[in-house]
């Protein structure tokens, strides 16, 4: 392919790619996977080119442009030249997508501690984030095993750099470590594992940090729980790869208390690692700036109430419950932790037991800028 039927290529993928965000339909990679599926002529560099051009239009943009084309130009102009299978040359007043990071409407719902000062970070290339699996290894040893740098936060974590490939290696396969951003496992280590006989991650979905909080305490019991039987069915294949005994549990909606009131009063840890805007995952997942919308995020702050509320009765006299939302956004972060106090008498806010970030109301919250991490709200609390 020339570099200007790759653009072509590309205006094509983004045009499907708004048409999904704005139906909530499947995400880049999985379009941009399936557009190749058709096109078999394309070798690998095609594929990376395109794929390279598709992203770097997505993390140019704050708002949904208005076409794939619209969405292409401003970051590849030299490309629409007309020539041959290439898009057709631009004109001078037709739309182009205009550069921001934060959707206007969401600026002003923004942690204060995100100045514009931390904007450009929150969209930058992720590093990759490995957690070694303890249970089985050391993080020296497989530092070693990847020439990987130690995270700085966690000391489970190691770090390589953006898109590096670890799926195929045989200390993936064999379950010695996982793919973790560093903020994830400070979420597991907020849930100070190691001292809990009884943890539930109450909304479990693949089972990251069940994983994490397997690894840190193999005694425990862990019961791991969610309303997707998709996701959930993702757990069990990496909990036998890691060799971590974790109870899975699928939860009928709107019968939830049902399936766990046999847990009522019992749990000494109960996670909540609740549904959320997504908005500190956006260098991973820039076309999420997309997708949210006022009436999805007023439905999310809705569910995250209700599912703290299903956590409370779950937890013992003097046991915890963390809660955590991978947000930038006071409404789902300090906002939502000050009116579960508010509903909840017999709950008292703690500290987490590792010092990170910077104090958001009542818990400590994670960015790209300041931290190096996916954004990450986290508070904790103890029942009385």
């Amino acid at each position: 392919m020339t570099p200007s039927a790759r653009a072509q290529a590309a205006v094509e993928i983004l045009d499907e790619v708004i048409a999904s965000a704005r139906n909530d339909g499947p995400p880049a990679d999985a379009l941009v996977s399936a557009y190749f599926k058709t096109r078999r002529y394309a070798g690998s560099k095609d594929r990376r080119a395109v794929r390279e051009l598709v992203f770097r239009a997505v993390r140019h943009s704050a708002e949904l442009p208005v076409s794939g084309r619209a969405a292409l130009l401003p970051v590849a102009p030299e490309l629409f030249d007309g020539v041959g299978h290439g898009p057709a040359a631009a004109s001078d007043d037709e739309p182009r997508a205009d550069a921001g990071v934060v959707p206007g409407w969401l600026q002003p719902l923004l942690s204060p501690l995100v100045d514009s000062g931390e904007w450009a970070a929150l969209i930058e290339r992720a590093p990759v984030d490995l957690r070694a699996n303890l249970a089985r290894t050391s993080r020296d040893e497989m530092a070693a095993h990847f020439a990987a740098s130690p995270t700085p936060l966690s000391p489970w974590g190691l770090r390589l750099a953006p898109d590096s490939a670890v799926s195929a290696d045989e200390a993936f396969a064999d379950g010695l470590v996982e793919v973790q951003d560093e903020g994830s496992q400070l979420i597991a280590l907020a849930c100070d594992p190691a001292k809990q006989a009884l943890m539930v991650d109450l909304c479990a979905g693949a089972g990251g940090k069940s994983l994490a909080l397997a690894a840190a305490n193999p005694e425990a019991r862990i019961v791991a729980c969610d309303t997707s039987r998709a996701r959930l069915q993702k757990l069990q294949p990496r909990a036998e790869r890691a060799g971590a005994a974790i109870e899975s549990r699928l939860l009928d909606q709107p019968r939830e208390e049902e399936g766990l009131a046999d847990l009522n009063g019992l749990a000494n840890l109960v996670l909540v690692d609740a549904p959320c805007s997504g908005s500190g995952t956006w260098r991973r997942n820039p076309e999420g700036r997309w997708r949210l919308t006022p009436e999805r995020l007023d439905r999310l702050e809705a569910l995250q109430e209700r599912v703290l509320d299903l956590a409370a009765p779950l937890v013992r006299p003097g046991g915890s419950l963390v809660y955590a939302v991978c947000s930038l956004l006071t409404r789902e972060g300090g906002a939502q932790a000050e009116a579960f106090l508010s509903r909840h008498s017999g709950f008292v806010a703690e500290d987490i037991p590792v010092n990170v970030g910077r104090l958001d109301v009542v818990g400590p919250l994670l960015t790209p800028g300041h931290d190096g991490t996916d954004g990450f709200f986290i508070a904790r609390f103890r029942a009385t």
